[in-house]
């Protein structure tokens, strides 16, 4: 019956509804503006690359990229760890499919952002500004928007199709991929046009905008991966596939890009912009602290081209401190540091550390490169003040990773005391580390994460990286005195001493110098695939059980042991230096040419 009466109801509504059809047809839509409005109004215009801009992922998002590499695990996994083990293929896309950050890399959603570039680009010169200053500027924003977006596109697909128009929905649209070098030369080219357009400084209600700096930075970048081994090695790793061109260069000068890489960089150098931050740690002041502020500080001297983001507006899966922080604390500790890279750090000193020092072994966390005390939390850390509900445990927001034994007289046993910040911890046990470590970089203490979004900004760009990509290439030139310069300046920085080796032992040095101070910061998925040292890297992720074991007296508790522990099975493949063509893509473009090994 109730079926009968809903069917009559909808009757009902349609017959009434058709008398006015025609009127209701001709108005306007409520919750949306025209395509033709928009290229009528400046507003809207920038509106509309306003939205553009939101294609290109931050990684601050739940599930970071370094949950991708030796760098972290994610603990809730969300199928990471089946990319860790180089399970995904062309129907099968795990956590590239869903993430935010992971999924604004993929083919179909990159090329969504392209298309509203070229949309772009085909209308801002028939529509009416007042302001031809800004009409430069945003056409000079878009370039440089299309050009992030096929720098994303090529350094997980390499060679695609280049495409500068849009498609009406019966046009023909199966178009082949360019050739690997054709899309580096069309993405340097536009850097090149926007760093024309685009102003030195965007301040006031501009800031966080593209400018000139921003569009050189991208192409240093994008010049740098290109002179790297992986695109040079005329996919050697894929023997016999058909089509090497698509992911590398198959000829040419190595030396005139590594040449072209150095230059890009020194431009950005050249602008006078840009300088390390407190490059030069005063007497008596931390340089792990001063690592720490470049993260939550809204801005230093190194920003080049940022994401800022406003609690009472910005969702966009951002929320670092919860997302990242200690169980203990009420957070869901996400993306923790896995022992890998906590072992890269070097001793203050300089030198490396190594599990096999009894010294260092007993206390693994003592006299350490400032930068890890500055980007992990580790057993014994100070942190910020324990929740209300928790403070009694903990007044001191010490961080606890360890398991304590206890004897309890009443058993005659040892029982196991779980730290607050641990899987069986007594605040919360389905968010600890499986690590021992939880993330500290882009992490402000003062902000409560239970409840209080921060609001640190993300650094696409930062100066830093231009210095190490300046160094890079120097080293690839075989001018080490001049890599060497730069990369002390670094060390400098963070308070290390300089390094005066030469040949592969400064290689080393500076793919470590760029590990720990580009730790979480997108760098590592790219490097460790264009180095093409992932066979060596995506070993099985390690973290660490810390315990305190209790004396013979029963009452005291010996110095803690550190235990080396697995917590992720990995497997490297060669396929995964690259992403597939989805099967879907390929159905419906029957010119696309699969990526090797799938």
């Amino acid at each position: 019956m109730k079926k009968i009466l809903y069917f009559l109801a909808i009757v009902f509504v349609l017959l009434n509804t058709t008398a006015c059809e025609k009127e209701f047809l001709d108005k306007e839509p409520l919750d949306q503006f025209s395509e033709e409005a928009v290229w009528k109004d400046q507003s809207l215009i920038q509106t509309f690359v306003n939205n553009i801009y939101r294609g290109i992922p931050h990684g601050l998002t739940e599930v970071q990229l370094s949950a991708l590499t030796d760098e972290a695990i994610f603990t809730h996994d969300y199928g990471t760890s089946n990319i860790n083990k180089s399970l995904v293929t062309p129907s099968d896309y795990s956590s590239w499919n869903d993430r935010p950050r992971l999924n604004l890399m993929v083919w179909e959603n990159v090329y969504r952002n392209v298309r509203a570039c070229n949309l772009f680009l085909e209308n801002i010169e028939g529509a009416p500004f007042e302001d031809e200053d800004m009409r430069n500027r945003l056409k000079g924003e878009v370039h440089f928007l299309r050009a992030f977006l096929y720098h994303n596109l090529v350094s997980v697909y390499g060679g695609v199709p280049i495409i500068t128009q849009t498609y009406a929905l019966n046009e023909d649209y199966a178009v082949e991929r360019d050739s690997y070098e054709d899309c580096i030369k069309f993405i340097t080219e536009e850097c090149d046009k926007a760093a024309e357009l685009l102003p030195l400084v965007q301040g006031g209600a501009n800031q966080g905008r593209a400018t000139k700096g921003a569009a050189l930075s991208l192409k240093a970048r994008t010049l740098l991966y290109a002179a790297s081994d992986l695109y040079n090695s005329n996919a050697s790793w894929a023997p016999g596939y058909a089509h090497p061109e698509l992911v590398g260069y198959v000829g040419g000068d190595r030396m005139a890009r590594w040449q072209a890489a150095k230059d890009a960089a020194k431009a950005v150098m050249d602008l006078g912009l840009y300088s390390l931050y407190k490059p030069e740690p005063a007497p008596g002041d931390s340089a792990a602290r001063n690592y720490s502020e470049i993260f939550i500080s809204k801005e230093t001297s190194e920003d080049i081209f940022v994401r800022y983001f406003l609690t009472n507006l910005d969702n966009d899966n951002y929320n670092p401190g919860i997302h990242n922080g200690p169980n203990g604390y009420h957070n869901w500790g996400g993306n923790t540091p896995i022992q890998q890279l906590v072992d890269d750090y070097e001793m203050k000193d300089g030198t490396q550390f190594s599990w096999n020092n009894p010294e260092q072994a007993a206390n693994p966390y003592k006299n350490r490169d400032p930068r890890f005390y500055a980007t992990i939390l580790y057993e014994g850390a100070q942190w910020r003040q324990r929740p209300a509900d928790v403070i009694d445990a903990d007044p001191l927001g010490i961080i606890q990773v360890g398991f304590w034994e206890k004897w309890n007289p009443q058993t005659n046993q040892i029982d196991v005391i779980a730290g607050l910040d641990t899987r069986k911890s007594s605040v919360e046990n389905w968010n600890g580390t499986y690590t021992g470590y939880y993330l500290r970089k882009y992490i402000d203490p003062t902000v409560d994460a239970q409840y209080f979004r921060q609001e640190v900004p993300w650094r696409f760009f930062r100066y830093t990286e231009v210095l190490l990509n300046y160094a890079e290439a120097c080293l690839g030139l075989g001018q080490e005195e001049e890599a060497r310069t730069y990369i002390n300046m670094i060390r400098r920085r963070a308070g290390m001493p300089e390094t005066n080796e030469g040949g592969q032992d400064l290689v080393d040095r500076y793919r470590n110098e760029r590990r720990v101070e580009l730790a979480f910061e997108d760098a590592r998925f790219f490097d460790i695939r264009r180095w093409m040292i992932a066979p060596e890297v995506y070993t099985d992720a390690e973290g660490v059980d810390v315990r305190y074991k209790l004396n013979a007296d029963k009452i005291t508790a010996v110095k803690p042991t550190f235990t080396i522990i697995t917590v992720q099975e990995r497997e490297w493949n060669d396929r995964a230096y690259f992403l597939p063509i989805r099967l879907d893509e390929i159905n419906r473009n029957n010119m696309l040419v699969q990526n090797p090994l799938y």
